[in-house]
């Protein structure tokens, strides 16, 4: 674990329910379940990009929603280069607060991931893109693919393991799943 990172995701658990009692940023509200779902969930995604990907590859996390997985992914892996795609206004403010109290490298776009500009004529693409809890998911995941570079990882979070290229059970008693499909 890089050094400083239990101080970071305890100032983040703070601001997370925080700003989660006066605006809607997860449905969970008990710290000890947002630690074991929110923040192990993110960090077991970590790893499995950290043994897929060079130290400063780029990752997209489409619909971030509160920064996960991406803000604990960041924090695991700081060379990354983290964007956290969140639509939404609040939950885009939330994140921008998280990034500038703990001096992150995160790029935070606020809107739609399908808006983000063109590079060269095309849409912009990452090494890594994760996705977990988004509205539309069958939608998302369409976009998703399309923002991932030659080579690169699609890593969700989900309850349904199938037609992933690789899989990781989450731990507990519920039936979540890292999945990772190599995007050729």
């Amino acid at each position: 674990m890089p050094p400083g990172i239990y101080g970071q995701l305890s100032v983040y658990l703070d601001l997370l329910v925080k700003w989660n009692a006066r605006t809607n940023l997860t449905a969970i509200r008990d710290p000890e379940e947002m630690v074991r779902r929110h923040f192990g969930e993110s960090l077991l995604a970590g790893v499995q990009v950290r043994s897929r990907v060079a130290k400063d590859a780029s990752l997209l996390d489409f619909g971030s929603g509160a920064g996960f997985p991406g803000l604990p992914i960041q924090m695991l892996l700081p060379e990354l280069r983290v964007t956290l795609a969140e639509s939404q206004g609040k939950k885009a403010s939330f994140l921008r607060e998280v990034v500038r109290t703990l001096g992150l490298i995160t790029e935070v776009w606020a809107g739609r991931v399908e808006a983000m500009p063109e590079v060269a004529g095309a849409p912009r693409r990452f090494e890594v893109v994760t996705l977990r809890a988004v509205d539309n998911m069958e939608q998302a995941l369409l976009e998703a693919r399309r923002r991932v570079k030659p080579n690169g990882w699609m890593v969700t979070l989900t309850t349904d393991p199938a037609e992933a290229s690789e899989s990781v059970r989450l731990p507990g008693d519920g039936p979540g799943w890292v999945t990772m499909h190599k995007i050729e």
